[in-house]
Order: C-alpha cells, then structure tokens, then sequence
C-alpha cells in the first residue's frame, strides 16, 4: 500500500488535496509532513480546564486550517465543530468530538510518519 492509498483509507481526500496543488504529489507529501508538525505544535487535548479557551481555540484553529487546506477531512470536520463551539462558550460539547477525533489523527499521523522516515 502507498502513503496515498492508505490515507485515502482513512478518509483523507488525497484527490481534492492534490487538486489544491495542481496535482503536485511531490508537494503535496511535503506538506502532509507540515501538518504532522503542526499536529506536534498545536497540540490541543480534551483535558482542558477554566474559562478562557482563547489559547485552545487558537490551536484548534491552525489544525483546522492545515488539515482543511490538505483536504485531511476527519480532522477538518472535527476541529470546525471544536472551535464553533468553543467560540460559542460551549466546551463540554467540544470535549467528545476531541475525544473522538484523537486517534484518528494519531492514524494519520503514524501513516504519513511511517511513510516519510
């Protein structure tokens, strides 16, 4: 199986990603590789606590911006409900769809490791 087949097998839209950039695969594993480490930097874990949730969505948004622009769907789909109801005071609601999303992001992101080592 390649880097691609199994992401698709994941549900990652590898096609709509590719189309983004012209059809650039060589490109687009490069930035498979920037979303790992945004992933890595951007950590954001269901275990939050307090009020001020500014510092969580932030990092919430830039994983859903690089998985969005990469058509990475499970990932985008979740973390655009995360940060809507995060903005919308709403963190208890946000906590299963993080819960849920985690180790379907740790797949993808195994795969696209054991593929670039």
């Amino acid at each position: 199986m390649t880097l691609f087949e199994e992401l698709k097998s994941l549900d990652v839209d590898v096609d709509g990603g590719l189309k983004r950039i012209n059809g650039n695969e060589k490109l687009y594993t490069k930035l498979l590789g920037s979303f790992t480490k945004s992933i890595n930097t951007y950590k954001v874990t269901p275990d939050y606590d307090g009020n001020d949730y500014n510092e969580i969505i932030e990092k919430a948004h830039a994983i859903k911006g690089v998985s969005g622009n990469l058509s990475i769907t499970p990932v985008y789909e979740a973390y655009t409900k995360v940060v809507d109801l995060l903005r919308a005071g709403k963190p208890e609601e946000a906590r299963p769809i993080l819960e849920e999303i985690l180790p379907v992001q740790e797949k993808i992101v195994a795969c696209i490791e054991k593929y670039s080592e």
